[in-house]
């Protein structure tokens, strides 16, 4: 078994370990909370009947002239209530339910709020690239002045090229959300030659919020001269959006009451509106998603192995801080993956520049370190672990990703 097994192992084990301890102690809580309540409330259920007992003996037809049969049931209640010793019935498990709370919080705090500066390596930074990337990460969310302070105070003037560009794109967004149409078909039509080549049909669909617009608050003939002027030079590409388009003049003024209200749906503003920003970060050669916020999500998804892995190799600090590759995969969501992986089927290993895959005759791949063990260091010929064919470590193809 080799070592990145074994570290797999431990950390597996570790995380299985502190997942029962977790629901062990919670089973134990769940359990004293139950057995609090049923004891709470047949304490409650005793001293109400006593008292319903009480005031039904006072409720009685009595003499009004004595107090006696009165006073005598109301020291009998009391006499009884203090028997039921209601206070100290209570008091036993609400005690022992919040040792158990007690207890409990401070696993979870142990197990779930651990120091996290544990899975910190020492990386080696490109100041100048971070810098660029934090200011650019402001001027993305449209902080403008936290992205400038950045740019200052670092002194990263090539930064400030995204400034104006990022601005651009933001003062679109923002007019469009006000149903102001006109600078993002400023920016489309500017940019038309570059969005017909990326297969983009973002200025159709501007032109056709912009056209639902006119054909619900103007006439039909403003309508038709728009449509004329704006929506024919696509006709011949989207066939069955420009004759729906042109259903709608049937209902001038009545869109909503028609075959075609969901024209006038928001979900077409939303989607069209993120739609811009996206092409618009994508003819800037800019991510869509901050790269900032990718990188900081993904880091607390992973946190968790991380840590444990950590605790694993806490004996091995000098190991750990050099180590290029984990030796266990750390589980992100397909919103983190960017290009192809190769796992290796044999030894569940990731490809590397390392160990990286390798096509065999067969057209079955391994890594290169499972071919290297399989074929006993390059010296003799091999079976593939996937079919009867043989091969030679020369007869295999590195393959890229």
């Amino acid at each position: 078994m080799g070592e990145s097994s074994i570290v797999r192992g431990a950390c597996d084990l570790n995380i299985k370990m502190e997942i029962s301890s977790i629901k062990d102690a919670f089973d134990r809580v769940a359990k004293k909370q139950k057995l609090c309540s049923s004891k709470s409330q047949e304490t409650v259920d005793q001293v109400g009947r006593e008292i319903e007992q009480a005031l039904a003996a006072l409720r009685s037809p009595q003499d009004p002239s004595t107090l006696a049969d009165q006073k005598s049931v109301l020291t009998e209640l009391k006499l009884k209530l203090n028997a039921i010793g209601a206070l100290q019935q209570l008091e036993g498990p609400h005690k022992e339910l919040n040792t158990s709370l007690g207890k409990y919080q401070k696993l979870l705090e142990k197990l779930l709020n651990p120091d996290i500066s544990k899975a910190y390596r020492n990386v080696d930074f490109d100041s100048h690239i971070i810098n660029q990337i934090i200011a650019s990460h402001f001027y993305h969310q449209g902080l403008y002045d936290l992205g400038d302070s950045i740019v200052n105070e670092a002194g990263e003037p090539d930064a400030t090229a995204l400034r104006s560009q990022f601005l651009e794109m933001h003062q679109v967004i923002e007019a469009m959300r006000t149903r102001n149409l006109q600078p993002a078909l400023t920016w489309v039509t500017a940019n038309r030659e570059k969005l017909v080549q990326i297969g983009s049909n973002l200025e159709l669909k501007i032109h056709t919020l912009q056209y639902v617009e006119v054909l619900q608050n103007g006439t039909r003939a403003d309508a038709l001269k728009y449509a004329k002027t704006h929506l024919a030079p696509f006709a011949s590409l989207n066939k069955d959006d420009f004759h729906k388009l042109m259903g709608c003049l049937l209902y001038a003024g009545r869109l909503e009451n028609s075959p075609y209200s969901e024209l006038l749906s928001p979900f077409h503003w939303e989607i069209t509106t993120e739609e811009l920003a996206r092409q618009f970060c994508s003819l800037m050669g800019q991510s869509y998603q901050n790269p900032l916020s990718v990188v900081f999500a993904a880091g607390v998804e992973g946190l968790p192995t991380l840590l444990k892995l950590a605790n694993v190799m806490a004996a091995k600090k000098q190991e750990w801080q050099e180590m290029k590759q984990l030796p266990v995969p750390v589980e992100l969501g397909k919103e983190f993956q960017f290009h192809s992986i190769f796992v290796c089927p044999v030894s569940r290993d990731q490809g590397s520049e390392e160990n990286p895959p390798m096509l065999l005759p067969c057209l079955h791949v391994l890594c290169k370190q499972s071919i290297i063990k399989l074929s006993k260091n390059s010296t003799r010929t091999f079976k593939c672990p996937y079919c009867p064919a043989e091969a030679t470590v020369a007869h295999c193809r590195q393959l890229y990703f």
